[in-house]
């Protein structure tokens, strides 16, 4: 297990040297954030950074993310330029000793919360899904903001992204999901790079917009459309755990066993009733995951990829952007440190 940590580049308040000191921190999982999605990367801007990130004394070999172009989701006949400038973008990240490439195929928008500070009992506060208030909301009022729809669209152009999707439905994504796996795959098998696709966080439509990396049935489809190591998962227990009708373990167990995730996102949820859930500290009892049996399924199939913390709270006061402190994700990695260095320590594990 090799042990990682968001960073969003120079302009994180989280410095690169604290991140460091987390013991037995591997490696940090950052991108280009000033090129718009679709178009190539310099390899001025991919130096700059792993020279920062390897001064620091941590590997530059996970890039989370090269962005998919909406073009692409939607299958226009655009796709192609952009398709080629994601292969460019495999081929130079692979270059400068990337190993790892996390993407998703959300349309519209990425992960989605109602809150980005919901307190908690213990004073600390977490990012959170509140069922009841996305009900009845209209994206397309001008009045409704959530924590994850990307700021960049404007109102007009989030319109018109609808109104495009309105033609695709979850069929019609299944095959230009399809059709860039094919694009994409044999550039990153030559790059030596492995592509990791993040599940739909949380795993269901919403607003109508259809989500389709979101179950076992449906990691078991995207695995078939292109059957290469290359074609792999970033499996995140918070987005696919949010979703009680995941059997978890259970995935967890079938597709580190196949060798299919080359990158965990390790965090805990604790999921309600009605379908909302609120992030919680990476400790088992807090949420709804048993983060050791997490842990023991991996450590039993060999896992050797990398693995972060994912979010954390804000805790003991610290400010900055809502899921990605310092504080509680270095507890986490802690956390996940001692599980796993006692696994190795006891020998083979039943999980």
């Amino acid at each position: 297990m090799k042990l990682s940590f968001r960073w969003y580049g120079p302009d994180d308040p989280v410095a690169l040297e604290k991140i460091r000191q987390i013991p037995n921190m591997h490696s940090i999982v950052t991108a280009v954030y000033d090129v718009p999605p679709g178009e190539v990367w310099s390899r001025e801007s991919i130096a700059a950074l792993k020279a920062q990130v390897e001064a620091a004394g941590l590997a530059f070999e996970v890039i989370e993310s090269v962005p998919v172009h909406e073009d692409i989701k939607l299958g226009r006949p655009t796709r192609g330029r952009y398709i080629a400038n994601y292969c460019e973008n495999i081929r130079r990240l692979g270059e400068a000793g990337v190993r790892c490439i996390c993407y998703n195929f959300m349309p519209v928008f990425d992960w989605t919360r109602t809150e980005l500070a919901k307190r908690q009992a213990d004073g600390a506060t977490a990012l959170a899904y509140d069922a009841s208030r996305l009900e009845g909301l209209d994206p397309l009022s001008g009045e409704l903001s959530l924590p994850g729809w990307d700021s960049s669209y404007k109102k007009e152009e989030l319109r018109a992204l609808f109104e495009a999707y309105a033609g695709v439905d979850a069929e019609r994504l299944w095959e230009n999901l399809g059709y860039f796996l094919h694009g994409v795959i044999p550039a990153a098998e030559a790059a030596g790079v492995r592509m990791a696709i993040h599940p739909d966080d949380p795993p269901w439509e919403i607003f109508g917009l259809p989500r389709i990396i979101t179950t076992e049935e449906n990691l078991d489809r995207l695995l078939r459309l292109y059957d290469s190591p290359s074609n792999g998962l970033a499996f995140c227990t918070g987005s696919l755990g949010a979703g009680a009708f995941n059997d978890l373990y259970h995935m967890v167990d079938k597709y580190s066993a196949m060798g299919r995730i080359p990158f965990m996102h390790v965090r805990n949820v604790r999921r309600y009733p009605d379908g909302s859930f609120e992030e919680t500290a990476h400790y088992s009892a807090y949420g709804s995951l048993d983060m050791v049996r997490i842990l023991s399924i991996l450590h039993r199939n060999s896992f050797d990829g990398y693995m972060r913390p994912d979010h954390g709270r804000m805790i003991w006061g610290e400010s900055g952007r809502p899921g990605y402190g310092l504080y509680d994700r270095a507890l986490g990695a802690a956390y996940l440190n001692g599980i796993w260095e006692t696994l190795d320590k006891l020998g083979p594990s039943r999980g």
